[in-house]
């Protein structure tokens, strides 16, 4: 049997159907015990696959040329979503802060943990190796992960929170594709997390969240 129908039955299931049932409130809305769950079945799939270097994924590998591009990219995105939320929402400006600064700094610390590595990992490493035989290596590759990463934030039930992780789904995809470094791919993603968190947007990056 080809193993590209085995593909795409495992693709559909990960990335499309598990977050329909979330949605569709057809399973508990659990997402970081999903996460993990997922992510550890996929660790398991990567570590017998014979192709490919499980090293990479807790090696910076060569992000030297990379990170100065990255963090002028982010430093100017971010300060795009400040001045947004400044003068579009100015009522959540900081309002996780203010409201509890216990709760923004455990996540701040555990986001990046819990959250950040198990999703780059399941959305970059292990999405941009296993899926190359569906989407090839370039733009193809880059739009599935986007848009599953995209599509797995309906399960918040807002437009904010895909719209905004379709735009940095691309760019966390395009960082993993040219330097080959997942942790990049992670501080990239904790950059443009916590900052949302601080700036009074995390509110749609959680479970209660609402359309």
């Amino acid at each position: 049997m080809s193993r590209l129908p085995i593909l795409v039955i495992e693709f559909a299931a990960i990335y499309v159907i598990v977050p329909l049932l979330i949605y569709y409130r057809r399973i508990p809305n659990l997402p970081i015990p999903y996460l993990l769950l997922i992510a550890l079945l996929a660790f398991f799939l990567l570590r017998s696959d014979p192709a490919f270097r499980i090293s990479q994924l807790t090696h910076w590998g060569n992000i030297r040329p990379f990170l100065p591009t990255v963090l002028v990219r982010d430093a100017v995105c971010v300060a795009g979503l400040g001045i947004a939320v400044y003068f579009l929402a100015p009522q959540l400006l900081f309002s996780l802060i203010r409201r509890s600064a216990w709760l923004w700094a455990l996540v701040f610390l555990l986001y990046p943990l819990l959250s950040v590595y198990p999703q780059e990992f399941l959305y970059r490493a292990f999405f941009f190796h296993r899926y190359e035989p569906l989407f090839g290596r370039g733009w193809g590759m880059l739009m599935a992960s986007a848009l599953a990463f995209a599509f797995v934030h309906i399960i918040f039930r807002n437009w904010l929170a895909v719209g905004l992780c379709l735009i940095g789904g691309f760019l966390f995809s395009v960082t993993y594709q040219t330097s080959g470094s997942l942790l990049l791919a992670c501080l990239d993603h904790a950059i443009f997390g916590n900052f949302l968190f601080t700036i009074g947007l995390g509110q749609f990056f959680y479970h209660g969240s609402q359309t």
